[in-house]
């Protein structure tokens, strides 16, 4: 199949929404195709190089993944100006077979959608209850504590979980979740975060191992590479191995209330809040 590529310097994995604000003239084309065609286009993750158009004559210079998901746009509201704000969400993995410059103003490619497997089912299941436990105490720990003040982390979610499945308190509900601790949001070359979302009382952590494995690849706060990385493994079971070591590296320094530390050129050591 063919679909619009919109490369970002960020990773969405399948269940999890994204807030877009696109105000670039190409993404503001293809949000158009989309709407008009009823259908997903693809967010690949930037390796090296920027989403941003380069000025006339100069070339475009973008190292992307191979593996990216499908974006399905669930909300779309345009701006007088035409500039876009959209509420995507992740609805599965593709391959990347080839990509093709030359057919619209916005990269389209020759993708075959990447099905998900468990792997060993034993190793699964046993990793699905180990990870949920730890998750529950890294979202705990996240919390401030008193003397703390943290801005709010906006999560938002879309997962399909029968009744029966397990509630964490202190994330948030079906759409959006509200943890701490979060950065704030970046802003991309014709694409901006959300700035607001209505927080929730409980988070429903599915059973499922390929939609527990994707759902905590986009919450854990990890790096790109690293979400990238959990994007693009073999099997839930290999995605939960690499998530329950994370947590490990998390929670040991959630624990010890650590940040990254910086010796600046006095000499000094300085947390980096």
């Amino acid at each position: 199949m063919q679909i619009p590529l919109f490369p970002l310097h960020a990773v969405l994995t399948p269940g999890l929404a994204l807030s877009l604000h696109v105000f670039e003239e190409r993404y503001r084309v293809m949000v158009r195709h989309c709407l008009d065609t009823a259908t997903p286009f693809g967010i690949v993750y930037i390796r090296e190089g920027s989403e941003v158009a380069p000025r006339d004559g100069d070339p475009v210079e973008l190292s992307i993944s191979g593996v990216g998901t499908f974006a399905e746009i669930r909300e779309a509201n345009r701006h007088s100006d035409g500039r876009w704000d959209l509420l995507t969400v992740g609805s599965g993995r593709f391959v990347i077979e080839s990509v093709h410059t030359e057919l619209e103003p916005y990269l389209v490619a020759d993708v075959q959608r990447l099905d998900d497997v468990v792997g060993d089912a034993d190793t699964a299941d046993a990793l699905v209850e180990r990870v949920i436990r730890r998750f529950s105490e890294y979202l705990q720990l996240l919390q401030p504590r008193d003397g703390e003040s943290a801005p709010t982390l906006d999560i938002q979610v879309e997962v399909e979980v029968p009744d029966e499945s397990r509630g964490i308190s202190g994330a948030g509900g079906f759409g959006t979740g509200s943890f701490e601790d979060e950065p704030p949001a970046e802003t991309y070359g014709g694409v901006g975060g959300s700035e607001d979302a209505a927080p929730a009382s409980s988070l429903r952590i599915p059973d499922d191992p390929s939609q527990l494995s994707f759902l905590l690849a986009g919450i854990v706060q990890v790096g790109a590479d690293r979400k990238q990385t959990l994007l693009e493994a073999d099997s839930a079971a290999d995605r939960l191995r690499e998530i329950d070591r994370l947590l490990d590296d998390e929670l040991a320094l959630l624990r010890l209330r650590l940040g990254p530390y910086l010796i600046d050129r006095r000499g000094f050591v300085e947390r980096i809040s």
